[in-house]
């Protein structure tokens, strides 16, 4: 008689392991997906930025007589300061929590993302002689969207970056 002692062990194919729920998986798929999210939030912040600013930037300009640079600065450092809450809250809030350190590299970068867009703003303005009603507005959207495409690269990089074991 045969007893399972006896019996040659039989080698089982190991089974497939199971993808961690907290880890996602790296398919270009997944990743262009992940892509499209982020960025249709941080448009959708940046649309809400672009709205404080040209409201901020129009009445400090044509509602009380403000300077045009003072008026683009000041009404895009008011944007800058909402923006941050709506990525760090909304945006970007799966990233990781280095606060004081990304408060220091958004505004920096911001800081810097100001300076471009004053640039471009002070060229079609002064340089152009966009400076009528309808001519300010042009060049201040130009300028957010040339500055914005900075903004998002640096701060998807740089600010708002992903903890190391998501990746």
């Amino acid at each position: 008689m045969t007893t399972l002692q006896d019996t040659p062990a039989v080698a089982l194919p190991e089974a497939a392991p199971h993808p961690d729920p907290q880890t996602p998986t790296t398919t270009p798929r997944r990743r262009l997906v992940r892509y499209a999210k982020e960025l249709t939030k941080f448009g959708l912040v940046g649309v809400s930025g672009v709205g404080v600013n040209f409201v901020v930037f129009n009445l400090l300009l044509h509602g009380l007589g403000r300077g045009a640079m003072t008026s683009t600065v000041l009404a895009s450092c008011i944007a800058m300061g909402t923006n941050y809450l709506g990525f760090r809250f909304f945006a970007y809030r799966d990233r990781s929590r280095r606060t004081k350190q990304q408060i220091l590299l958004f505004f920096v970068f911001s800081g810097i993302g100001v300076a471009v867009e004053s640039g471009l703003f002070y060229v079609a303005y002064h340089g152009m002689a966009m400076d009528g009603p309808l001519g300010s507005n042009l060049a201040k959207a130009g300028s957010i969207v040339l500055a914005s495409a900075f903004r998002f690269l640096v701060y998807r990089t740089w600010v708002f970056q992903h903890d190391a074991q998501r990746d």
